[in-house]
């Protein structure tokens, strides 16, 4: 279907959506200048400094010149050698990896690296301890593979991959391969041909999703192109001292058109001049087939709300999400772990309940899918939906779920629905989720969802004012606290404030403080 790339720059932020009929099919975002710049993204490459080597977690931290030290896992610290990998090779061709896969249940929907992490982690490090080959002090050139995460720093591999319009260059690792989502073998065959010729010894060249139909010429520039970045990261990391950024990727919209766009898409539309320049000349040196496609919006109503795209991403910031039958689904999102509960809400259904579940079930699917996308949920996905009685209604919202995250970039793993009506998923999570990056926590909750009751309240307010009418020798004591705090102190079913006056022989005052949050409260004894 055709696709729209909706562009929008505010002073330093910048956002850019995917849409297909009006839907988000991507959505990404960038602040170059706000607090967090500095921040390194993903694709930029460093050279840092081993900090710290910790051989009970096999891996190490690397200083590649932020605030937070760079994660640094064993599988991504070692490079095997040329004979290490024609070995495994062979191992794969013998085998092939349908053991491995049969192994982890559930569906994979793989992302254009797929073929390169099925290679890489075969277990060249089972038996190679990382401080075997890697030692604190040492200089090493680093790539980030994932952008930092609330408290988390980045997380880098010395796998380095450099991404051109159709072609990913390896300049460590010897592979040829075809992104997995290209699912033609007559153009997966054409293409690996294509490649291996390309593709010189010792090297590593992966087609992308976009190289489909494109040919020898197209493929070569972009291979070559990327030879020549490659050439001048290392003359700069001959030339400089760790820890340094060596590398950055192209600009935000550059990234945009090179990672978010294909061949389907129709219209590009910017509402800045700069950004329309700057896609023209990106569209003339990279992408002929967006030439004369972008056009500049100069209405008066905000680009972003004229498509609708501001109204899906405050849904996208809310818990509860509504379904047009009258259903909801509610994500709940913690560190690690993002949990999915179906409801039928108002939806009533026409015929029989095992229906109604089914239909609600199918609806929420391609609501999730779409949630997960916009909001980049990622980590373990726990999806709640209603129970089915028939095993043949599971088995069609499941291959709903699949169907409907087949349009997600990013990669995923899809357990079968468990026998309590629960899906257990992965996605790849590369930078930081959407509510992250726009919220922040309640100042007064800190992030709960909660406050206390006012009753609750109060109770621990009469508490602490006991231990001070103990301890206080004055006539009075002062007691601040929010309105309706103070209501409910001086109201008839807490008559305890005279009781107190009574039982110490002092005079408690109390003021209402309309700045004070409903938990504060302030108890002064007056002393003579």
């Amino acid at each position: 279907m055709p696709k729209e790339l909706i562009i929008n720059q505010t002073l330093n932020e910048c956002r850019a959506a995917l849409l297909e009929n009006g839907e988000i099919i991507d959505f990404v975002m960038d602040r170059s200048s706000d607090d967090n710049a500095g921040i390194p993204s993903l694709g930029n490459i460093y050279k840092g400094k081993v900090l710290r080597v910790l051989p009970g977690m096999q891996s190490a931290f690397v200083d590649i010149g932020y605030e937070k030290a760079a994660f640094l896992y064993v599988d991504d610290a070692y490079i095997p050698t040329l004979q290490e990998q024609r070995d495994m090779a062979k191992l794969i061709a013998q085998n092939g990896l349908e053991e491995s896969a049969r192994e982890r249940l559930g569906e994979v929907i793989p992302d254009e690296l797929s073929t390169l992490s099925e290679t890489v982690n075969m277990g060249f490090c089972k038996d190679r301890p990382i401080e075997t080959f890697l030692k604190e002090g040492q200089e090493i050139i680093v790539q980030v593979a994932k952008e930092p995460i609330s408290t988390k720093g980045p997380r880098v591999t010395r796998h380095i991959t450099l991404a051109g319009r159709h072609i990913v260059y390896m300049p460590f690792i010897e592979h040829t391969g075809v992104s997995r989502r290209i699912e033609n073998e007559e153009e997966r065959t054409r293409l690996k041909e294509i490649i291996e010729t390309i593709r010189p010894e010792g090297k590593g060249v992966i087609a992308r999703t976009v190289a489909e139909a494109q040919s020898y010429k197209t493929l070569k520039a972009d291979y070559n192109m990327l030879v020549k970045i490659w050439k001048d990261i290392l003359k700069r990391t001959e030339k400089t001292k760790a820890p340094i950024m060596i590398y950055k990727d192209l600009n935000f919209v550059q990234r945009v058109l090179r990672d978010i766009t294909d061949e389907d898409l129709a219209k590009i539309i910017v509402d800045t001049k700069e950004n329309l320049k700057e896609v023209d000349k990106f569209a003339l040196k990279y992408m002929q087939t967006i030439k004369g496609k972008c056009e500049l919006y100069d209405g008066e109503t905000p680009i972003f709300e004229y498509f609708g795209i501001d109204l899906e991403i405050e849904r996208a910031l809310s818990n509860k999400v509504f379904l047009r039958s009258g259903g909801s689904i509610n994500i709940d999102q913690t560190e690690a772990l993002v949990s999915i509960d179906v409801n039928t809400g108002k939806y009533v259904g026409r015929k029989t309940l095992e229906d109604t579940i089914l239909n609600t079930n199918l609806e929420a699917v391609k609501e999730i899918a779409y949630q997960l996308r916009l909001r980049n949920c990622g980590g373990i996905i726990i999806i709640d939906f209603i129970d089915m009685q028939k095993e043949e209604n599971r088995v069609a919202v499941y291959n709903a779920l699949l169907e409907a995250l087949k349009k997600d970039r990013a990669k995923t793993n899809v357990l079968p629905i468990s026998a309590l009506g629960l899906v257990e998923m992965t996605r790849k999570r590369t930078r930081d989720t959407l509510t992250r990056l726009l919220t922040e926590n309640c100042p007064h909750c800190e992030g709960t969802g909660k406050v206390k009751t006012i009753l609750t309240v109060c109770y621990e307010l009469i508490r602490e004012l006991l231990k001070v009418l103990k301890k206080s020798k004055g006539s009075k004591v002062h007691i601040y606290a929010h309105p309706e705090v103070s209501a409910r102190l001086c109201g008839e079913d807490l008559d305890i404030i005279e009781n107190l006056e009574d039982a110490f022989g002092k005079s408690l005052i109390i003021r209402s403080e309309n700045n004070y949050h409903v938990e504060q409260y302030e108890i002064f004894p007056q002393e003579y």
